[in-house]
């Protein structure tokens, strides 16, 4: 069972579109944890139609936001042995599944980043300048944490089994990839090239705020590293 966690927020139009693609790109059994910040946007009664022709459920959070968060609920409820975590606006593309879904059920990998920055990766013509500036940064700062390409990708897969205790993740803003990986024990990971395509329907939801947030995890994570190389 592949479970495919989806964080949302004002994301109904993309919702028919992404479950439709995740469909089509798996052949196992699976099932769409849809994890909805009160979007209030019609996103349950959509999920409530698509789960009449597909695995998919949707829990809607009342008073609490934020990707991270979003996820770690959707792997409390999801029942899958292997977790596939991905945004909501088809700028990851379902057909990238299978690839991701390749290195862990063969043991060649424990955890599996769909990256833009590995050969035959790619990112859509139209980022701006600031854009690509901000990502190639973020991802430069990050890196000595983990020691990939793409530390800055949402778009990644491992097996429950090695998921952290996810009592000691302490996620803040929008980059769970790498607090899972941080704080989880993986010993193989892996990268496979995706093309990052733009948003189909709806605003980004990437602000200031949540790029300070993103400063504030940093620190953290290099904290709890140093913290735990003392130890060892």
């Amino acid at each position: 069972m592949i479970s495919v966690i989806v964080p949302t927020y004002r994301e109904a139009e993309n919702l028919p579109l992404l479950v439709e693609a995740v469909d089509a790109a798996l052949s196992r059994d699976y099932e769409i944890i849809v994890i909805d910040d009160d979007s209030r946007d019609g996103s349950e009664e959509i999920c409530a139609e698509l789960a009449t022709r597909f695995p998919v459920r949707i829990q809607t959070r009342k008073g609490e936001r934020g990707l991270a968060t979003a996820v770690i609920r959707g792997i409390e409820v999801s029942s899958g042995d292997i977790i596939v975590v991905m945004d909501a606006d088809l700028s990851h593309p379902p057909s990238a599944i299978p690839h991701l879904l390749e290195p862990l059920l063969s043991g060649a990998s424990d955890f599996v980043l769909g990256s833009r920055y590995v050969e035959g990766g790619s990112i859509h013509e139209h980022w701006t300048l600031p854009r690509k500036l901000n990502s190639v940064i973020a991802s430069r700062l990050a890196r000595p944490l983990c020691h990939l390409r793409d530390p800055m990708s949402g778009f990644f897969a491992f097996r429950r089994g090695d998921t952290p205790d996810l009592n000691r993740l302490s996620p803040v803003g929008y980059k769970i990839a790498l607090e899972i990986f941080v704080k989880g024990d993986f010993a193989s990971p892996s990268e496979v090239p995706i093309h990052f395509a733009p948003r189909l329907h709806g605003e980004s939801k990437l602000s200031w705020k949540e790029q300070l947030g993103f400063l504030r995890h940093l620190g953290r994570l290099y904290g709890y590293k140093l913290r735990v190389g003392r130890r060892s």
